[in-house]
């Protein structure tokens, strides 16, 4: 007889996560499956289904070496139901338990629907707090209760003296160096020479588990997105830890100065990539944090990177998580800006003549992987530009990133990118002309481009600056209300009418399909 069934997600490899408290194998059984629905709600690419699912058969073979009793199911096995919640009636079931027990999960539908199934079969389902993360979603409601805006920098600085990091003086209640962030000193952008020689991150050559997931996943989902031939991210703690060391060692200290730049076919640059071990918790971001900052300590690390870097996993990665499960599930249907355009075509295949998208998206669709600028900054904001219904971007955000776990992804794209959440995450919507990609890739992407970021109309205008004078003068009332981009509202005002009246017309055209590629082939 069954006491417990302990229900483990994709995204819950943690093997002291709270649903194991008081785990007697005497008594009680993991359950984890392998669904087919959680890479088809949305068209999951090839690279991040890979990921959890090898990063799943791992952790189930390290669970049975610890000696706890598991019922698993591989989603190539006859007769898999496909989804989480048929699987799950059925491994009820077969093991009649007393009860269900599982740590939060990082999706509302996920959650809903486990929940349903629970109740469907007359079973308590103890959901228990997710440890993973330095705050409680009770922390996140009671620090926004009576606000009249929430705003990530003053949360930050919250989490800092809640939990002394990176803080000194006698009573450890001031920042380091006296500065709560280091903007100033970061997000250089590269000169014409390109970046300087960096070391790449580790990679991991699929081991026989790994490589039995990348030919299922290239069968089964053969027409989804994304390719398979350089698969090498960690799916192992042992493997994410190590992947953790070579950053703080080799990429961290410039890291700050760096972390805005791009450069055409330069994939990884000085960032983390720990972002798909962090949400699958084969990392725990305590370590991260504690690691980078013992870096800084020690002298090996610049403040102003060490800093840059904590803020992402103790400011923002919690920030969005409250955001997420404090506003959902209304949170996402919202769509401040009135946004309906489809989703441009090449987003899944990356056929463009915008030199800028072409990169970032044929890298994101190679690897499963792009930077937050290339994602805020070009995929992101030419969405925005454009205006894409937000939840198309987000579905497409959901599917494409070994790191998408619709927790941390849902308000990144909504709030912050889309600004479709009315300003509840970001206190302005993200926009700029083709200028500030010219400048932030040292004009290496504008310089292999037909087009040119500093015209506005004509054949050889720059979609992106092109769309951003239409994107202000779409919403001048809003923009102008807002003290952070009045001074872009105040030089729409200088643009004649007949200019106005060409930029209209051109931006009409884009949204109506004029630079649509159709893929070779």
């Amino acid at each position: 007889m069954t006491r417990h069934l302990v229900l483990v997600l994709g995204d819950q490899l943690d093997a002291e996560a709270a649903a194991f408290d008081g785990f007697d194998p005497a008594q009680d059984r993991v359950w984890m499956a392998e669904v087919a629905e959680e890479s088809t709600h949305v068209a999951s690419s090839k690279p991040r289904t890979a990921l959890f699912l090898a990063a799943m058969r791992h952790f189930a073979a390290e669970l049975e070496a610890r000696g706890r009793p598991l019922d698993y199911r591989r989603l190539d096995e006859p007769g898999n139901r496909g989804t989480l919640a048929a699987e799950l009636a059925d491994a009820i079931a077969r093991h009649a338990p007393q009860a269900l027990v599982m740590t939060a999960p990082g999706d509302a539908r996920v959650l809903a629907a486990l929940r349903a199934t629970a109740a469907a079969q007359g079973l308590a389902l103890d959901v228990r707090e997710d440890r993973h993360f330095f705050g409680s979603v009770r922390d996140f409601a009671a620090h926004a209760k009576g606000r009249k805006q929430l705003r990530m920098e003053y949360f930050y600085r919250e989490m800092r003296r809640r939990h002394g990091v990176l803080m000194e003086g006698p009573d450890g209640a001031d920042p380091a160096g006296g500065q709560w962030n280091y903007d100033a000193e970061n997000r250089e952008g590269f000169g014409r020479d390109g970046p300087p020689a960096h070391p790449p991150p580790p990679a991991f050559a699929p081991d026989a588990v790994t490589a039995e997931v990348l030919a299922l996943v290239a069968g089964r989902f053969a027409g989804h997105p994304g390719q398979l031939d350089d698969f090498a991210w960690p799916v192992t703690r042992a493997q994410a830890l190590q992947a953790l060391a070579a950053f703080v060692e080799q990429r961290l200290p410039d890291f700050g100065r760096w972390q805005d730049a791009i450069w055409p076919q330069e994939p990884w640059l000085w960032h983390s990539q720990l972002a798909a071990a962090l949400n699958l918790k084969l990392l725990n971001p305590r370590e991260v944090v504690a690691a980078a900052e013992a870096a800084w300590r020690a002298g090996r690390v610049p403040l102003p990177a060490a800093e840059g870097f904590i803020r992402q996993i103790l400011g923002w990665r919690e920030y969005v998580r409250g955001i997420y499960w404090t506003r959902m599930p209304g949170y996402a249907s919202l769509n401040a800006l009135g946004a309906h355009a489809p989703l441009p075509d090449f987003y899944w295949h990356g056929a463009t003549p915008m030199a800028c998208l072409a990169d970032a998206i044929g890298q994101t669709l190679r690897h499963g992987y792009a930077h937050h600028i290339q994602r805020l900054m070009v995929t992101g904001l030419y969405a925005l530009l454009l205006g894409v219904e937000p939840q198309a971007v987000h579905a497409w955000y959901l599917a494409v990133y070994v790191d998408a776990v619709e927790w941390v992804e849902l308000p990144n794209t909504l709030g912050m990118s889309q600004a479709a959440d009315g300003g509840l995450m970001a206190s302005k919507p993200y926009i700029a002309s083709g200028k500030y990609i010219e400048r932030m890739s040292g004009g290496s992407l504008c310089a292999r481009c037909r087009f040119r970021p500093a015209e506005r109309v004509g054949e050889r205008a720059c979609p992106f600056t092109t769309l951003y004078w239409d994107f202000l003068m779409r919403h001048e009332a809003r923009l102008a209300a807002n003290p952070r981009t009045v001074m872009q509202v105040r030089n729409l005002a200088r643009l004649p009418d007949d200019e106005r009246r060409r930029i209209a017309e051109r931006a009409a055209a884009i949204r109506g399909g004029a630079l649509e590629t159709p893929p070779a082939g």
